[in-house]
This record gives C-alpha cells, sequence and structure tokens, in this order.
C-alpha cells in the first residue's frame, strides 16, 4: 500500500549535488500530492469551485490561462492550501517558475488585456467544449424512431378519413333532389275575398242613388267562415203554429173551430191535479239523508265510484237513474235515512255499524226499510223542521 509520504521540506540543502541532482518543478510537486490524493481535476474543481482549467494553469505555470490576473494568487494559495503544502511557498516558487509579478487589485495591470491562448495548451484543450474525451450530445433527431413516424402518419391518415366520410354524409343528408314525376303539378287558384262582392258604380247624371254592395257579401268579408255559427230554430215554435182548422182531418169542415177550442178547454180541466203537493214537482224518487256526519260510498253496477264523500249533517244526495240501480256502502249506518217519494225510511242500521250492498231502489228501500220516527231521532226531527223552514222538498215521517 502506497503511504503518503511526509510534508515535503522546502528549506534548500547546503550539502553539494551529485550528477543524478535535479530542481523538482512545483508543477510536478502538484501533480504528485493531487495523485496521492487520488484526485482528478475535475474532483479539485467540483471541491474548490475553482475551474480545472485554471487547476492545470496551476500546474504548469501558465499566466496566460487566467482571464483575470489579480485572481492568480488567491487561486495558487487555495490550490497549495488544499494539497498541504505551504500556501505562501508555493505562491513565491510559482511567481519565480512562471515569470508573474503580482500586481495590486486596483492596479491597471489587473485586469488587463486578455492573454491568447495556443490551441496546443492544456488549459485550452480542457476548455474546449468540442475536446475528444468530453462526451457527446445526441442530436434531437437521432431520438425519434422511424416507427413512431409512421405510426403518427397513419393515425393522421386515418382521422382524416374518419372526418371526411361524417362531412360527406353530412352533405348528402342535407342534400335536397328532385325527381321528375309522370303527373305535372296542378296550379291552386287563389280564392278572391272580395269575389261575391260587386262593385261600385259611380253617381251619373241619371241615378239619383249609387248601387251599394250586398250585406251577405259584406258579411262574409268580414267573418270567417271558420266563426260561422248554426241557426237553431226550435221545434214548438213550428208546432205551435199549425191550426187544425186548416191543416188535417178537420180541415175545411164548418163550425170546427168552436169545436177545437171547447175540446181544448175540457182538456185542460180535466187535467187539472185537485190534490195539494206535500212534495216539490222535482223532487226525486229517492234520496239518500245524513242526519249526522257519515262517509258513503255510492258505486254502480259495474263497480265504477259514482258518489263517495263524509256527508255532512242535512246533506242530501239523489243517485242517478241507471238501468240497474247503484248500491250504497256506509260507514256510520245510524245517521243515513232514505226519502222515498218524500217519505222518509230508516236507519240504515245502528250507530257505528258498516252496511253495505244497499240496493238503492225506491222499491227495494221502501220494503226493506220501515218509514222513519221522528221521536226516535232528534236530528232528524231537526233535518225536517230546517227543511220545511228553508223550503225544500219536504220529508214526511212517520203519521204524517
Amino acid at each position: 500500500m502506497i503511504g503518503r509520504r511526509s510534508k515535503p521540506s522546502t528549506q534548500a540543502e547546503d550539502k553539494p549535488k551529485g550528477f543524478d541532482d535535479f530542481e523538482l518543478r512545483l508543477g510536478d510537486l502538484m501533480r504528485g500530492e493531487r495523485a496521492t490524493l487520488a484526485k482528478s481535476l475535475l474532483d479539485v474543481q467540483r471541491e474548490l469551485r475553482i475551474k480545472a482549467a485554471y487547476i492545470a494553469a496551476i500546474e504548469s505555470c501558465d499566466v496566460a490561462a487566467f482571464e483575470t490576473p489579480s485572481f492568480i494568487a488567491g487561486y495558487v494559495r487555495s490550490y497549495a492550501r488544499y494539497l498541504g503544502l505551504d500556501p505562501d511557498w508555493a505562491f513565491e516558487k510559482f511567481c519565480r517558475e512562471a515569470g508573474y509579478q503580482p500586481t495590486h487589485g486596483m492596479a491597471a495591470a489587473a485586469s488587463g488585456p486578455k492573454p491568447q491562448r495556443r490551441p496546443t495548451e492544456v488549459a485550452e484543450a480542457l476548455a474546449n467544449p468540442n475536446a475528444t474525451f468530453v462526451p457527446r450530445t445526441q442530436a434531437f433527431w437521432t431520438q425519434i424512431e422511424p416507427r413512431a413516424i409512421g405510426s403518427v402518419f397513419v393515425l393522421a391518415l386515418l382521422a382524416g378519413g374518419i372526418g371526411y366520410g361524417g362531412w360527406s354524409v353530412l352533405q348528402e343528408v342535407q342534400r335536397v333532389q328532385l325527381a321528375p314525376v309522370d303527373q305535372a303539378p296542378g296550379v291552386v287558384a287563389e280564392l278572391d275575398p272580395l269575389q261575391g262582392v260587386q262593385p261600385m258604380r259611380t253617381a251619373d247624371a241619371d241615378d239619383s242613388l249609387p248601387e251599394l254592395p250586398v250585406p251577405e257579401a259584406l258579411d262574409r268579408i268580414y267573418r270567417p267562415a271558420a266563426l260561422d255559427t248554426p241557426v237553431l230554430i226550435a221545434r214548438d215554435g213550428p208546432i205551435a203554429a199549425i191550426d187544425p182548422s186548416q191543416t188535417g182531418v178537420l180541415a175545411g169542415l164548418p163550425g170546427a173551430q168552436p169545436a177545437i177550442e171547447n175540446a181544448l178547454a175540457e182538456a185542460a180541466v180535466e187535467s187539472a191535479d185537485p190534490l195539494v203537493r206535500t212534495v216539490a214537482a222535482e223532487a226525486p224518487a229517492l234520496e239518500i239523508l245524513a242526519v249526522r256526519p257519515a262517509w258513503v260510498r255510492v258505486s254502480a253496477a259495474d263497480g265504477s265510484v259514482l258518489f263517495e264523500k263524509v256527508m255532512d249533517a242535512g246533506e242530501r244526495y239523489a243517485p242517478p237513474k241507471l238501468e240497474e240501480a247503484p248500491v250504497l256502502r256506509t260507514g256510520e249506518s245510524g245517521a243515513i235515512y232514505f226519502a222515498v217519494n218524500g217519505v222518509a225510511h230508516g236507519p240504515v242500521g245502528k250507530r257505528g255499524e258498516v252496511t253495505k250492498n244497499i240496493v238503492l231502489a225506491p222499491e227495494a228501500v221502501s220494503e226493506k226499510y220501515a218509514t222513519a220516527k221522528i221521536d226516535a231521532d232528534g236530528d232528524l226531527a231537526r233535518m225536517i223542521a230546517v227543511a220545511d223552514a228553508s223550503g225544500v222538498a219536504a220529508v214526511q215521517p212517520a203519521g204524517q
């Protein structure tokens, strides 16, 4: 193992020199020390932050490699301190071997003109970016593969083809083509709204008044045909206008008119009702009476619901007259009564009971339910009294 020898002596020896004695230069000494440390120029540059070209110039004692002569003293002392040499002795030996005369930093010669370098110098070789030992950077085109270019080209052609196909289909859809036909198109004549109007004539010397247009034609102009309202004639009008003495079997007979009038008068007297009506003429044959609030539902024979609600106290409902009588279902049987031709029947059942499938026919209700007793239910009596006072069709309880 090669070990580092002791620090070299900087003292000049007075002993006589032999034939093999030679002068050791500063650059050789620094290169030996750097080799002992196993450091390259780039390692020194990375650790001391000094360019490798300057380190090589220091070892070669080349002053021309430095751009600023005033920094030479600091570079030499820093490099000598890094190698373990005496900085002052190293700088003095560098000045003696390179013929360098240090100047003050503010002097004009400290930042003199840049010295010209020779291409053969070591510092110039290290500073040259195109040196043979510097790795070459690959060009941009060398990183592109031909297969990638072909794939991109095929993809572009595919996208262009799809776009062109879509554009062609869109043009075909929007295109309107006229195909010839054997039948020639007919010409629709325009309707003149003033077709039925007679033209107005200017008054001449012989005419006293100008002729006016027909009112019906003017009415057609200002009233569209869709808004025409049909004229309705009552049937009783023409029938009442028939005279029996002039039309029919009695037409032309002498004395027919007085006989017809007498027959009509007798028929009117015979048709008169001598009895006093206790129920209004428009009263229905069957009604549902609710003396207290109760839920009821009236359904037709096919199951459809005709009436369903909670009837309030005093409310009535007359079921419609159908081919088949509807049926009733109630949730409060004690509050529901029936009025059959003005006579109260019921109640439907006991209080709180649910009764269903009650056929709403006058005959069926009269047979199933007896006449109501006014003394048994005060709400029924109150409802009858209110109906009599308000003039509503009367309801007759039992015994009246």
